[in-house]
């Protein structure tokens, strides 16, 4: 395997910043196209009160590699105070570059806090789809928000149905905690099928985000809302930790970056995102007024690596214990996200923190005493050092929000969760997944038996939550849809949650 140090060297020239970029910024403008540039969609993110960022990427043939010739083009974006633009506020040109798959990262400055938009693009003579948005309210307002969370959305095994009705809510934000492609075909009962086979090239990866892109349910949520977004495993490769993959694969960290930077071509992330080498920092923290502040986490780039592998493997086990895994050095974020983290939650003036990562975070002992390396409970002091973080505040309004497991779970946040009386710090909601298949029915059974702060646990339907945050307290809703298998499933609430102000811990609603 090659060094980190000598792999940052040798890829320092391939994968190109902004100054690349700015060196294309009077790339030419194709007048006309063979077919719709803009079958991708168009998506917003990264609100804050006076900015947000559009995206959109020109592929006129998205599963082979795009379409396009390798030169920079021209496009104009538009933003609107009405559907209809007649009311124009904002109008620019960036450049679609080769190098990033000629996708756009518009970051348009200068909005009017807590307002829609409505927001087009412009190719030669080909037009997008329009999108709405919506800026983050003054860093005053105390107005109710409203979001909800998903992820893991396979491809093959479902319709993307919940994204559908996901569309008619009524909504600030949308939140994506990973898995939002899969990188290798896997479980049963297909509905439609992947491009390809496993991915491990830019190109490759590139293709699997327009397969995924290229559903017209994901498409719509990506018009309808802003969304914040983090990565989880799948994006790169299954339980992978930092630069080390599953299989122990030669040059992982040339896989990571491919992968890394096809994330950054189709997700609505600043420029400054762009990635450098096998690297790209993502965490990062967003204020919705004093209502919320949300910090949003990568529990995979820093992490250290999974303890007690099976043998010839790295990636997650289910182990009854090793002396590793409690080490009080380890790691799942990395000591600077740690340290981070920490400041931004001493420094938050929210009614509630809502810390935004990819799995459950509560102790989940499987039956005969079991846990799962790859999750929380294979960085036992990581997590206490998180909600001792939490628990220091003088009010400690934390919701912790995740996703993974493919199953909603509801959790009491402890410091000790062997002790069922010590005090609660945090309320945890996890959701299940879009449409990943859900784990077996006795690992969920395991959760509720053996950690009696999980209140409530279901791996029986897919769907998202719904969170309202008002002053006094959070309402949360498991949204849930009949099936996956079926495109015009319904959706229905499978449990509803109350967390009040000062009170941590879920009650029935």
């Amino acid at each position: 395997m090659i060094s980190r140090r000598r792999f940052l060297k040798s890829t320092a020239s391939l994968l190109l910043g902004s100054q690349f970029l700015q060196a294309f910024a009077a790339g030419p403008s194709l007048k006309s196209f063979k077919s719709d540039p803009f079958k991708l969609g168009v998506a917003s993110g990264s609100p804050r009160p006076e900015s947000v960022v559009l995206w959109t990427r020109l592929a006129p043939d998205p599963l082979k590699g795009g379409g396009l010739n390798p030169e920079p083009i021209k496009v104009k974006w538009e933003v609107a105070r009405d559907e209809s633009f007649h009311k124009i506020v904002k109008k620019g040109e960036a450049t679609a570059a080769p190098q990033y798959a000629h996708s756009v990262h518009a970051e348009v400055q200068g909005l009017e806090p807590g307002k829609e938009y409505w927001y087009r693009f412009f190719a030669g003579d080909a037009k997008s789809p329009v999108g709405r948005t919506k800026t983050a309210p003054t860093k005053d307002s105390h107005n109710p928000f409203r979001f909800t969370f998903a992820s893991c959305q396979m491809y093959e095994q479902g319709y993307y149905t919940a994204h559908r009705h996901m569309a008619q809510e009524d909504l600030d934000l949308v939140v994506f905690l990973g898995d939002y492609i899969y990188e290798h075909s896997w479980g049963h009962n297909h509905v439609r099928k992947h491009e390809g086979h496993e991915v491990y090239t830019l190109d490759q990866y590139r293709n699997r985000y327009a397969c995924y892109k290229s559903d017209a349910d994901l498409q719509l949520c990506h018009a309808r809302f802003p969304w914040i977004v983090t990565w989880d495993d799948h994006e790169v490769d299954n339980d992978y930790a930092n630069d080390l993959a599953e299989d122990l694969e030669a040059n992982f960290l040339l896989r990571r970056a491919a992968a890394y930077q096809a994330f950054y071509e189709h997700m609505p992330l600043p420029p400054s995102f762009a990635p450098h080498n096998a690297d790209m920092k993502i965490y990062q923290a967003f204020d919705f007024g004093r209502m919320a502040r949300f910090h949003v986490l990568d529990d995979r780039q820093y992490r250290d690596h999974e303890v007690c592998p099976k043998p010839g493997r790295a990636g997650s086990n289910y182990i009854n214990d090793c002396a590793e895994r409690k080490d009080p050095k380890r790691t799942i974020l990395g000591w600077e996200q740690e340290k981070w983290l920490s400041k931004s939650l001493k420094d938050s003036h929210a009614t509630w923190d809502v810390i935004a990562q990819q799995t459950l975070m509560a102790q989940s002992k499987r039956n005969g005493g079991k846990f799962w390396t790859d999750g929380w409970d294979g960085y036992p002091a990581a997590r206490r050092r998180l909600l001792e973080a939490v628990s220091n505040r003088p009010v400690a309004d934390t919701l912790v929000i995740g996703g993974d497991i493919h199953s909603y779970a509801v959790a009491d946040l402890k410091l000790d969760f062997d002790k069922p009386n010590s005090k609660t710090v945090a309320t945890e909601v996890c959701g299940t997944s879009i449409s990943s298949e859900g784990p077996p029915p006795e690992d969920v059974n395991a959760f509720l038996k053996n950690n009696p702060h999980i209140k409530f646990a279901s791996r029986d339907y897919r769907g998202y939550v719904r969170v309202t945050l008002n002053k006094n307290k959070a309402d949360v809703s498991l949204r849930a849809i009949e099936s996956e298998k079926i495109s015009d499933s319904k959706i229905k609430d499978l449990a509803k949650f109350t967390v009040q102000k000062g009170r941590p811990g879920a009650e029935n609603a």
